[in-house]
């Protein structure tokens, strides 16, 4: 037997040995697993749906008909503007409840929900300075532009036009916003956060 045959056995024989040992190690590893219990299923609450939109309505998709409940007061949304500057797009809506009282409630993404409650006031003057003080609190202002609406159902508006607008905040979080409709003289309203929690909707049938 000449020696390039020897060392082809040799070859031959290690090769085999190596397969031999992988398949042991891979069934006793197969029959450890197998052996093992499985792991028990963590506890889950049977209410958390994982979307708060499908437990307390979806603010993005109020329209007029609606039924708000903001902190427990029951409101009925009257009509919506749809705003949009450049790419951002925004909504505010008309909220009146059984006595009367009118309200905006404006919805906009931030990219997370971003909601807050709107009461217009009058006396508080026009936008413009780096500070306007009104109520017993200064604001400071944060933003300004103007954006192109669409109103749908009753807003007290055109049904497209632009507005222009001046945001303010305090140094509490208390907020003051100024906008102007068209042609219009500049109207005030003081705002507050909302939380997803304060916020619960009815919606009607489409």
């Amino acid at each position: 037997m000449n020696n390039g045959l020897v060392t082809a056995l040799i070859i031959l024989v290690v090769v085999l040995i190596v397969v031999a040992v992988i398949a042991v190690i891979m069934g006793i590893r197969a029959k450890r697993a197998a052996a093992q219990p499985p792991e028990p299923e963590r506890p889950t609450d049977p209410f958390n749906t994982g979307d708060q939109d499908s437990l307390r309505g979806d603010p993005r998709a109020l329209k007029a008909g609606d039924i708000v409940e903001v902190r427990g007061q029951s409101f009925t949304v009257r009509g919506s503007l749809r705003l949009s500057e450049g790419g951002w797009t925004w909504s505010e809506h008309l909220l009146d409840d059984s006595k009367g009282t009118q309200v905006w409630l404006a919805v906009e993404e931030d990219p997370d929900l971003i909601l807050s409650l709107w009461t217009p006031v009058a006396d508080a003057g026009e936008p413009g300075p780096k500070t306007v003080s009104f109520g017993g609190r200064t604001y400071h202002s944060e933003e300004s532009g103007s954006a192109e609406f669409r109103s749908e159902a009753t807003t007290g508006l055109a049904e497209r036009g632009t507005v222009r607008y001046h945001d303010y905040e305090s140094s509490d979080g208390a907020l003051l916003g100024f906008e102007a409709y068209g042609d219009a003289d500049w109207e005030a309203s003081t705002g507050e956060a909302l939380s997803r929690y304060d916020v619960l909707i009815y919606p009607t049938a489409s």
